[in-house]
């Protein structure tokens, strides 16, 4: 069996392109570009999902190996699968954010740990929130929606020398006020609820300055903080599955689909 030069090349590329944005992918997305995932696994999953993927995207442009085009597109590859794993890793961005609105409200910002999905300090309240909903995000099988959006991004935007457009850059970055709106909604009936605790205290201040309120206020606090989480987690699985929604719309924004 004899096989062309370019036979050859639009077999290595057909795998290469693709293989380059889903493994860019899976570096920046939530859960596989953890840092306590190994590189191994994360490298054998991309090259399972590119062997799954790449039979039935649409063929790439045919250029020559190791050109100025062929590097290029490896580029846009790489710059459009971290854009998706990005906006994904968006969703627990708010919900850790959210986390920490309300650990500082009921005094817990003090207690913090090694967050293992980046490697940061966050609050422990924020890990509680960070476990729940990556429970939750593997239970409405939104691994499964991350490998059907990078699917379908090779038809929105097929293998060649263009990328993300400028105004969805735009649009990405000016969600990042909205990012801050959606932790506060994730937070809201907690802060509430402390605030309106708070403001009893300071009532109780005015009323008895005798009372030392710095003394009993702190473990009152504390207590009534795990009170109204115990009430407030189921609303957070609604909020949760609404936040996700609205992302995957903007990844279709992004992507130039609909």
């Amino acid at each position: 069996m004899n096989l062309a030069a370019t036979e050859i090349t639009a077999w290595i590329a057909g795998y290469m392109w693709p293989f380059f944005r889903i493994g860019a992918m899976l570096m920046a997305a939530p859960i596989s570009g953890a840092q306590t995932v190994p590189v191994r696994a994360r490298l054998v999953l991309a090259v399972a999902l590119t062997l799954i993927i790449a039979p039935i995207v649409p063929r790439g442009p045919l250029v020559e190996l190791f050109s100025y085009e062929w590097v290029m597109i490896i580029i846009y590859q790489i710059l459009i699968g971290v854009v998706i794993g990005f906006v994904f890793q968006l969703i627990f961005a708010a919900v850790i954010t959210g986390g920490q609105i309300i650990a500082m409200q009921m005094g817990l910002g003090f207690a913090s740990m090694v967050d293992p999905q980046n490697g940061q300090q966050v609050p422990v309240l924020s890990q509680l929130y960070l476990m729940m909903t990556t429970l939750l995000f593997l239970a409405m099988d939104g691994h499964l929606i991350m490998i059907k959006v990078i699917a379908d991004s090779f038809t929105i935007l097929p293998i060649g020398m263009q990328g993300i457009d400028v105004d969805a850059f735009y649009k990405l970055a000016t969600w990042g006020s909205d990012l801050f709106a959606a932790a506060l909604w994730l937070a809201l009936p907690a802060v509430a609820s402390l605030l309106l605790i708070n403001f009893s205290f300071g009532v109780m201040s005015r009323a008895a300055p005798q009372l030392q309120i710095f003394s009993i206020g702190f473990p009152i606090t504390l207590m009534m903080g795990f009170v109204v989480i115990y009430f407030t987690l189921p609303g957070v699985v609604l909020q949760f599955s609404t936040l996700v929604n609205e992302l995957v719309a903007l990844l279709n924004y992004v992507l130039g689909g609909v």
